[in-house]
């Protein structure tokens, strides 16, 4: 079960009851909402492109026929990420997973970031080149239409990186936040995550961010800037029912 966690002081305490349990099932949360020009889906299943975000959702993980919603649009044989998810149907093979840990705004100084420039579809190619050398998540070749992505370059090379992702209704994720390591340690991170975060709360939603759960530093960065952690939930590689010779992942 994931783990839920009642946050009191700055904000409003997180309870199940209020706004914030859209948070639980984020990624559906998303493509019901904002990003439904962006789904792919089926019934009570959907997913994003798979050049744009892997994953897919369901909305209620406990609903067999959301499951077999999900199989109908990824095919058989289809391996695909989904969270949050602790267990799979019959039919169902869990593959791989990992657990994540989910942080929301409470005390964040958002701030423009006068050097930081926005990054837009040319910049691709050097974005998954610095993302390839940091690896701070998931980012492929039209992730970057999931939001406004930021950068800090150096002699005109992009060195830091931090954007949008998710977008449940009144929320955005911060994302693909990294640094090349030849220039950690200036604080580069930190002022383009407060610049994201300031657009975000600019049309006037929350920001929150995911992490590996045994990504201490970044969970130890993320809190000193006054998010604070919500809940820990799995995520699965699944395979879905079937025989296919693609062995995709979605």
């Amino acid at each position: 079960m994931a783990q839920q966690t009642e946050l009191r002081g700055g904000g409003a305490s997180l309870r199940p009851t209020d706004p914030f349990s859209v948070l639980d099932n984020a990624v559906w949360a998303a493509l019901n909402g904002p990003h439904a020009h962006l789904a792919q889906r089926v019934g009570r299943a959907a997913r994003y492109p798979d050049d744009v975000y892997a994953f897919a959702a369901l909305a209620d993980p406990g609903d067999p026929a959301a499951w077999a919603d999900l199989r109908t649009l990824v095919g058989p044989g289809t391996t695909v990420r989904i969270k949050p998810v602790e267990d799979v149907p019959e039919g169902w093979e869990i593959v791989g997973g990992g657990v994540g840990v989910q942080l929301v705004d409470t005390g964040l100084r958002a701030e423009p970031a006068p050097e930081a420039v926005r990054l837009g579809p040319d910049d691709v190619p050097e974005i998954l080149d610095l993302v390839a050398r940091t690896r701070p998540g998931p980012f492929l070749r039209r992730t970057i239409r999931l939001g406004t992505y930021l950068g800090i370059r150096d002699r005109g090379r992009l060195i830091a990186l931090a954007g949008e992702r998710l977008r449940p209704p009144g929320w955005t994720e911060i994302s693909a936040v990294c640094t090349d390591p030849a220039h950690r340690g200036r604080g580069l991170a930190t002022r383009l995550v407060r610049a994201v975060a300031a657009g975000i709360r600019e049309r006037g939603d929350t920001p929150f961010l995911h992490a590996a759960a045994d990504n201490t530093n970044a969970i130890r960065l993320y809190e000193s800037l006054g998010f604070t952690l919500r809940r820990r939930s799995p995520i699965l590689l699944v395979r879905s029912p079937g025989t296919s010779g693609q062995g995709t992942v979605l």
